[in-house]
């Protein structure tokens, strides 16, 4: 029981810590730095797509295993996959239509690019890779989630003061992002043991 807490352990910061998508991987960008801008819709994506990861990578696992695997149709998996992430966000999209339309207003043409984002396809891809157990692999969703969470928020809460801060014409908006971003990547490589002294 121990050996497999520390295996879960071990998976979850992996995928949020060394392997994070968005600054070792450099996946997800798109919406990274478009919903960035501002900590509450930083926030709400980081809720819905952890969401999102993390059921996907479940039904991912089970449709792989249990349908895709004996019916040997495993070559079909980027299609099925992305299948399963469409019906799932329009789901989510239409929940959050209903249940918080501000967020989903503030949210706009980046909830819709949940279905084709590259991280969530990352993720039962590289669960059916590894061969990971259906525990291991909503861990490695939930993982997965809080490491672009994490992102989401470190970027967001830097980019409400360089609103607010004297940057140089050429600077303003996206460089800067692109510069903090970097600096945030390099700080996240000493996870991952890239950097020695």
């Amino acid at each position: 029981m121990g050996s497999e807490l520390t295996r879960l352990f071990e998976i979850f910061i992996a995928a949020s810590l060394i392997n994070n998508f968005v600054f070792t991987l450099y996946l997800g960008l798109c919406i990274f730095f478009g919903v960035s801008k501002k900590m509450d819709t930083a926030v709400g994506m980081s809720i819905t797509f952890t969401a999102v990861m993390v059921i996907a990578s479940a039904l991912s696992w089970l449709v792989f295993n249990y349908l895709m695997v004996p019916l040997g149709l495993t070559f079909l998996q980027i299609i099925i996959f992305i299948g399963i992430v469409a019906g799932f966000v329009q789901a989510a999209d239409t929940i959050m239509r209903k249940v918080a339309p501000g967020l989903f207003h503030k949210l706009g043409i980046f909830l819709a690019l949940i279905t084709t984002n590259c991280v969530i396809l990352a993720v039962p891809l590289i669960s059916v890779r590894e061969k990971y157990s259906f525990i291991e692999s909503l861990t490695f969703g939930l993982g997965s989630g809080a490491g672009f969470s994490l992102a989401l928020i470190i970027m967001a809460s830097i980019r409400e003061k360089i609103e607010i801060a004297d940057v140089p014409e050429a600077f303003k908006g996206l460089p800067v992002a692109f510069i903090v971003a970097g600096l945030i990547a390099l700080a996240f490589a000493g996870f991952s043991g890239l950097i020695t002294l």
